[in-house]
């Protein structure tokens, strides 16, 4: 179940909670980037960023110009995960996959559980 909270989109799951932030002006049906955390019921806590590949090439050609990246010659961002088709149900789908499959425990770094009064 997908839900607006504020400035994010909450995906409540039995296996995990996703929440996304909400850019202003962006589809969520069409989402080409993104951040999101990852929740999982014993508590583990991942931020991946979703990237199609589209965006990480606008991205490296921007870099051309800047000169960030070698000119752009080469990407990085920590836990990034590449989705190839936009939106916050490929997101979606991603993600329950690599809950289902452990991968998300190889892919993305833990944080550390946030402590009450924080």
């Amino acid at each position: 179940m997908t839900r607006i909270d504020g400035p994010f989109y909450r995906v409540s799951d039995p296996a995990f909670e996703l929440t996304v932030v909400r850019w202003k002006g962006y589809d969520p049906e069409a989402l080409e980037e993104a951040d999101g955390h990852i929740h999982l019921p014993d508590g583990t806590h991942y931020a991946p960023t979703f990237m199609t590949l589209r965006t990480v090439s606008a991205i490296m050609d921007r870099w051309q110009t800047s000169g960030e990246c070698l000119n752009g010659e080469y990407f990085w961002c920590s836990d990034l995960i590449i989705i190839r088709n936009p939106g916050l149900p490929a997101i979606v789908e991603v993600v329950r996959h690599l809950i289902a499959t452990g991968e998300v425990h190889s892919i993305c770094s833990p944080l550390e559980a946030e402590t009450p009064g924080r």
